[in-house]
C-alpha cells in the first residue's frame, strides 16, 4: 500500500449553514463512499478528516455536536479519524508522519470544501512531494460572496448578486490552478468505474 485516499472535512458542520441549500455536490456522500470503497478494495489507506473550532460558538465548535461525519460515511477500524484546525490536512496534523510512516507516495483527495481545505491540502501536499490526484465530482462548494459585500445577507440575496462566484466557477478555477502543476484532475467514474 502506497496510496491514501483522503476524506477532508464532509462533516455535518457544513450541513448546518444556510449556505448548504446551494452546495455544489448534494450527492457527496455517495461519491466519496464510492472512492472509499474501491480505496478498500485495493488495500489503500482511507484517512478522514474533521475540521474544529474548538470555543468559537460556531458549527465547527465540537461542543455543538455538528464536528462529525455526514451521516452515510463510516470509517472502518483502523481508518485514523484526524481532527484539524487549519484549513489544509497537514499544518496542525500529524498526517505527513502517518504518511511517511506508510511509505505512502500517492494521495486521492476528496471532501469539502473544493477551493478551500481540499485545494489547499492539494498544493501542500504537492509541494512535499506527493503525487496527488483531485477528484472534483467528490468534493463540494458553496458560493462565494465578493469580498465587498456587505456582511449578513441571506443566501437569496448572495445568490442573486451578480459579483457572487457561482459553485461552477469556482470548481472550473480549481480545477484549472491544479491540473499539470498540483494534481491530476479525475473523475469518480474515471477512478472507480460507476
Amino acid at each position: 500500500m502506497n496510496r491514501a485516499l483522503l476524506v477532508i472535512d464532509v462533516q455535518e458542520s457544513f450541513r448546518r449553514l444556510e449556505k448548504w441549500a446551494a452546495v455544489s455536490n448534494p450527492d457527496i456522500v455517495g461519491q466519496v463512499n464510492k472512492l472509499v470503497a474501491r480505496a478498500r478494495a485495493e488495500g489503500d489507506l482511507v484517512i478522514w478528516f474533521l475540521h474544529a473550532d474548538a470555543g468559537s460558538g460556531t458549527v465547527f465548535d465540537p461542543a455543538l455536536g455538528y464536528v462529525r461525519m455526514i451521516d452515510g460515511l463510516v470509517p472502518a477500524e483502523g481508518e485514523p479519524v484526524i481532527t484539524k484546525t487549519s484549513h489544509n490536512a497537514f499544518t496542525t496534523t500529524n498526517l505527513q508522519q502517518q504518511l511517511t510512516e506508510r511509505g505512502i507516495r500517492e494521495l486521492t483527495v476528496s471532501g469539502i470544501r473544493t477551493e478551500q481545505c481540499c485545494e489547499t491540502t492539494t498544493r501542500v501536499a504537492s509541494d512535499l512531494g506527493y503525487d496527488v490526484t483531485f477528484v472534483t465530482d467528490a468534493t463540494a462548494t458553496h458560493p462565494i460572496e465578493h469580498r465587498d459585500a456587505p456582511p449578513g445577507r441571506s443566501l437569496a440575496e448572495i445568490l442573486a448578486d451578480p459579483r457572487t462566484l457561482s459553485t461552477e466557477e469556482i470548481t472550473a478555477r480549481t480545477e484549472y490552478a491544479l491540473s499539470g502543476r498540483f494534481a491530476r484532475i479525475a473523475t469518480v467514474e474515471e477512478l472507480t468505474g460507476s
